[in-house]
């Protein structure tokens, strides 16, 4: 028998809100099943659970703000006694989500816990899922004045009752948007400011000539439909997979005053949000794909990335970041490493420029890589060393595949 905790979605994460279950007491659970939903300042995550067993307790009510490491359930692997476990999490912090509170103060957990359990017995509870009551909140809807002893409220029903409120819906959802994005922005202050603070970066660049690599793939996307077509971005990640497999000191993390390389690698992907702000969720076990798969899951990982549908594992197991800006016209990016990672990777525009080849001069689609390293566990030569690899495989495309 075991907790299962509150995880840790990033170094800049304290608390996270428990949104909703997706499992109930007596539900059998297999690693890797999605059994609830958190929402943090990056959107709402579901959360996995690592093992299996029963869900012997469910321990934190939806809507209830949670420290991170704090028990959320028990989950029972064989025949052991609840007891300890419960007795292990009596003095855990539950604490009802405020949104003006920032951190949670364990010296009052217990009168908050007391005043929980006081308000749960005085007020019967509205059963209404959690993304129809922050919608209620949005269009000014009084939930209490709705019948919640038929049916558990659904969104429609909010939607259609919020329609005849006085209240403007696109300013609730204008200032919504704007206290999501200043979260957002906050939490990557943090983890930017520590990062910072703690790691002590060096920075290298090269030119790549990207005409080989944009000339068999524009040869290979001719044998596929729009849907099918490979994007360079697929070749870029590609090459950071390779490059890794053979300098791997670059693919894991600083933990414990320690350099600790990991065999999976895990590339967090930087995806800007419709809404604005910055994600960067891995893309698992990218040393399992070839470039196909790797457009495949890639594609997925984005687009459930800006619907707000990943997974716990997607926001924690990042063993590198990669950031392309060169959409933007952006042509050198100088990336911040997102700790415990070890390392950032950025990718530039791609652009016509002068290029050398024997003493001929002509003109080849360009772009800047570069890398921030951390120098506590890598140097300039290892650095310089997964760079190089990153150029050789975008000049013999074929190998990428």
């Amino acid at each position: 028998m075991s907790q299962f905790l509150m995880p840790s979605l990033g170094a800049d994460m304290e608390s996270a809100i428990l949104m909703e279950w997706m499992v109930k007491e007596g539900d059998t659970v297999t690693k890797g099943q999605v059994i609830a939903e958190v929402e943090t300042s990056k959107g709402v995550i579901e959360i996995e659970v690592f093992e299996d067993g029963i869900v012997e307790k469910l321990l934190v009510e939806p809507e209830t703000e949670c420290a991170v490491g704090m028990p959320l359930a028990i989950i029972k692997a064989g025949a052991d006694n609840t007891l300890k476990a419960m007795k292990k999490i009596e003095t855990q912090t539950i604490v009802k989500h405020n949104a003006d509170t920032s951190k949670i103060e364990p010296d009052k957990q217990k009168k908050i816990i007391e005043a929980k359990e006081d308000n749960i017995e005085q007020e019967e509870r509205i059963k209404i899922s959690p993304v129809a009551r922050k919608r209620a909140q949005e269009l000014g809807v009084d939930i209490t004045k709705l019948d919640s002893k038929k049916d558990v409220i659904h969104l429609s029903q909010i939607e259609a009752l919020g329609t005849i409120k006085v209240k403007a819906p696109e300013a609730a959802e204008k200032k919504e948007e704007t206290k999501e994005r200043d979260g957002m922005r906050q939490a990557i202050a943090a983890a930017m400011s520590r990062s910072n603070t703690e790691i002590p970066h060096y920075y290298l660049s090269t030119s790549i000539n990207m005409t080989p690599a944009l000339e068999y793939l524009k040869e290979l996307n001719k044998k596929r439909s729009i849907e099918e077509r490979i994007l360079p971005i697929a070749m870029l990640v590609r090459a950071v997979v390779l490059a890794l497999k053979e300098v791997p000191e670059l693919n894991g993390f600083w933990q414990e005053n320690g350099h600790r390389m990991s065999k999976e690698i895990h590339p967090g992907i930087a995806i800007a949000l419709r809404k604005g702000g910055l994600i960067t969720p891995a893309l698992l076990d990218a040393q399992n794909m070839d470039m196909y798969s790797t457009m495949e899951f890639l594609s997925d990982l984005i687009t459930r990335t800006r619907l707000g549908k990943l997974r716990s594992s997607e926001m924690t197991k990042q063993t590198i970041t990669i950031t392309n800006l060169g959409d933007l016209g952006v042509e050198s990016v100088y990336g911040v490493i997102y700790p415990p990672q070890l390392a950032i990777i950025g990718f530039g525009a791609i652009v016509n420029a002068p290029w050398a080849e024997g003493d001929a001069l002509c003109v080849r689609k360009v772009m800047q890589a570069t890398l921030a390293g951390d120098h506590r566990a890598t140097d300039g030569r290892i650095g310089a060393q997964f760079l190089d690899k990153i150029n050789k495989f975008l000049q013999n495309p074929q190998e990428l595949l």
